[in-house]
């Protein structure tokens, strides 16, 4: 296996104690505080060309989500509660707390971007400002299944079937279904704008089938626990009150089911937002307009 590099110069490594176990983080920048959570097939290293561009301004945190990356793996039950965004959440919160950060901004993209949102619903004191790339709600996506997206998000419906399945067949070859999975979601359909050393971050967890096991599992609560509990704030009629923003790529996998800031504006009471020139992964297609229009959004005025 290669050397895993270093893309975070200057940045403090730490491994930060929660009730879900130890949460890695890289840390720096000066500034109110700035939470960074990464996707699915990533890591927190997705934020690598973004983070020195906010770094002047605001203190990042920059995590691995529970199950991910450098951090613990929850164990799981036959519901999939301890990977339900809603806990996930609560762990991010401890996280933020233990750093001495009781309200603070967030930015989350992909399943770090439904950990985002569901923390904006459970627990509306904590954050001063959100923004989500490059998803729909989870029930939406849901309810919105139809047959071009199916084909878009397979992986929704083949890593949320029950173990085994997934994990063996991932087993036999997770660098294939990383790179093609990866690749089909940018705009280019190429790996071209994933830095090689970011890419043998994202490999790393593909190796391993305990980390592999842990990302179904993510994905066996989106489609279980994590749509009820959304449809249940809908059909209630709770929303996101504090200022939002909504960035997706124009080539992207939200823009593909509907415009984005219209779903959006059910599920929020202060919501903009724009589409970028990239597929999914906007801050590694397009790093620099990503930045700015975080660095625009979280500095208002």
């Amino acid at each position: 296996m290669p050397d895993l590099a270093d893309l975070f110069p200057g940045f403090a490594s730490q491994w930060i104690n929660t009730s879900s176990g130890r949460i890695f983080a890289r840390v720096g920048g000066k500034g109110p505080p700035l939470l960074l959570l990464h996707g699915f097939s990533e890591t927190h290293v997705m934020w690598h060309r973004v983070a020195p561009q906010l770094a002047d301004a605001f203190t990042l945190i920059i995590a691995d989500l529970p199950g991910y990356g450098w951090s613990d793996m929850p164990d799981s039950d036959q519901d999939h509660l301890p990977y339900a965004k809603r806990a996930m959440a609560r762990t991010i919160v401890d996280l933020m707390q233990r750093l001495g950060h009781v309200r603070f901004a967030l930015a989350g993209h992909d399943r770090g971007g439904r950990v985002a949102y569901r923390l904006a619903l459970d627990h509306p004191g904590r954050l001063s400002r959100l923004a989500v790339l490059d998803i729909l709600p989870t029930y939406d996506y849901w309810e919105r299944m139809n047959r071009l997206y199916a084909l878009k998000i397979y992986h929704w419906a083949f890593l949320a079937q029950p173990y085994p399945l997934p994990e063996t067949l991932i087993g036999a070859n997770g660098e294939f279904f990383l790179k093609q999975k990866m690749a089909s979601q940018t705009k280019s359909r190429t790996l071209d704008a994933i830095d090689p050393g970011a890419l043998e971050h994202y490999l790393a967890p593909f190796r391993d089938p305990l980390r592999v096991h842990a990302m179904c599992e993510d994905y066996r609560a989106g489609a279980t626990v994590d749509y009820e509990i959304d449809k249940a704030d809908r059909e209630a009629g709770n929303k996101i009150t504090i200022p939002m923003l909504a960035l997706w790529g124009d080539a992207g996998i939200a823009s593909a089911a509907a415009t984005p800031l219209d779903t959006w504006k059910q599920w929020a009471t202060n919501v903009s937002g724009s589409p970028v020139d990239s597929g999914h992964f906007l801050t590694e297609e397009n790093p620099d307009v990503t930045a700015r229009l975080l660095k625009e959004f979280f500095l208002p005025g």
